[in-house]
């Protein structure tokens, strides 16, 4: 894909909808990279002995599918800065659905705000977050 250029992009501008992939191999992989081998993400049967519903993502590969989301929209793109707010866990194993919009549009710093949500299957917002991106074309020297 290749990046959308700085003065095409507009306030309101949807990036393409992403359905991360929270299967338990992948939690397991990021887990043990991330050096998070813990049961409540990595074991159904763990996570429901702590009185938990079953394997929880963990918060940081959350902010992790975010980052990947914009980067699938612009690759290449700096993520200057991204927050996150994690209002509700995202089971492994699940079908949640990753969405982001341009929220604001700096010619100044030639930068762009984007608002960020994972929602659930049934339409619940789990995780919401918002970034500060430079895109690759104007990234040089910043």
């Amino acid at each position: 894909m290749i990046a959308p250029r700085f003065e095409d992009v507009e306030i309101g501008d949807d990036l393409p909808v992403t359905h991360p992939d929270v299967s338990m191999e992948n939690v397991r992989r990021f887990a043990g990279a991330a050096n998070m081998m813990v049961g409540r993400f990595t074991d159904h049967e763990e996570a429901r002995a702590e009185g938990l519903p079953g394997a929880l993502v963990p918060g940081i590969m959350s902010q992790a599918l975010l980052a990947a989301q914009i980067h699938a929209w612009a690759p290449g793109c700096h993520v200057r800065r991204i927050d996150t707010i994690f209002r509700a866990q995202i089971l492994v194993d699940s079908a949640p659905t990753s969405r982001g919009v341009v929220t604001d549009v700096d010619a100044e710093s030639r930068s762009l705000e984007i608002d960020l949500t994972i929602v659930n299957e049934a339409g619940e917002t789990r995780v919401v977050g918002t970034a500060t991106v430079v895109l690759v074309e104007d990234a040089g020297g910043s």
